[in-house]
């Protein structure tokens, strides 16, 4: 699956060796990381413990490519607000979203409650390497 773009949750699944972590290897390296998913995930390393610099290199041997976020994208992700917000996504969730939308990618994450529902409103394929119980 090359049209894929990560959330963080499937990003630091994958470098922790959590549970689905094998559903986002398999997506790599064709994958994307947007700018804004790229800083949730350095932010969680640092916050363990994990050196910038070893966080960069981290990141840089996935492979993916890292996607700037734009004006449009932020847009977009203003736009999914009042669609998600029952939901609960946060900004970086609909940052995700909204890059896959622009690019017409299915989002790999694994947050369990992204579900058909926030599909839909997003207008994306969603992959989630867990499933809610």
């Amino acid at each position: 699956m090359s049209d894929a773009v990560l959330d963080a949750s499937a990003v630091l699944a994958l470098l922790n060796g959590e549970p689905g972590h094998e559903a986002v290897a398999a997506v790599l390296p064709g994958a994307v990381l947007g700018a804004v998913n790229l800083a949730e995930v350095v932010s969680k390393l640092l916050g363990r413990g994990v050196s910038a610099d070893d966080a960069q290199e981290a990141v840089r041997c996935l492979g993916v490519e890292l996607a700037p976020y734009t004006a449009a994208q932020a847009f977009r992700t203003g736009e999914l607000r009042p669609l998600t917000r029952v939901f609960g996504l946060s900004l970086g969730d609909r940052a995700c979203l909204a890059l896959a939308a622009e690019r017409g990618a299915t989002a790999i994450t694994a947050e369990r409650h992204w579900d058909e529902r926030v599909a839909e409103a997003a207008g994306v394929g969603i992959l989630r390497i867990r499933h809610a119980p």
